[in-house]
């Protein structure tokens, strides 16, 4: 390719989506964020249908991002900073399949450095516990209701993590 790519996606899914989306969009590089639901079987998901358990989705944070300024490898560094990839099923008080710890790629290059990084995060010794997060390809991917986009700022608040 002879111009470098202004525009790449990435998709991440790391618990509850609201904080995760807020880290995101602190990174310069990233173009717009949306929050929504991914790696289930029904289609046009409520955010109370992926409450229940039973769609099989990933609450998920989409970035759009420009790649000559943030590279995959730093929205992975953000991904594993600020959730805990090695409980299943759950980030702390919330517990089900929603909020498991998963990157889900757009091409196998991100596969590739995915399962890279993963690998040194496991080695590095930071977490306790082995890592749990499932690598899996992009699927479809049910924008959230409005209400939850960029939930945090429009509330005037920084984080939510306990």
């Amino acid at each position: 390719m002879s111009e470098q790519r202004k525009r790449a996606e990435a998709t991440f899914g790391a618990g509850c989506f609201w904080g995760v989306e807020a880290a995101f969009r602190q990174i310069p590089g990233v173009m717009t964020t949306a929050v929504g639901y991914l790696g289930g079987a029904m289609d046009n998901p409520t955010y109370e249908d992926v409450c229940s358990g039973r769609t099989g989705h990933a609450e998920v944070v989409r970035v759009v991002f420009d790649p000559r300024v943030a590279s995959y490898s730093q929205l992975l560094d953000v991904f594993w900073a600020n959730h805990n990839p090695t409980t299943l099923n759950r980030q702390g008080p919330d517990v089900g399949t929603q909020y498991r710890s998963a990157i889900f790629y757009h091409d196998d290059e991100q596969a590739e450095i995915a399962r890279a990084s993963m690998q040194s995060q496991n080695k590095s010794g930071r977490f306790k516990n082995p890592i749990v997060t499932e690598i899996s390809p992009v699927s479809t991917f049910w924008i959230a209701e409005d209400y939850h986009q960029q939930y945090l700022q429009k509330r005037g608040l920084a984080t939510c993590h306990i």
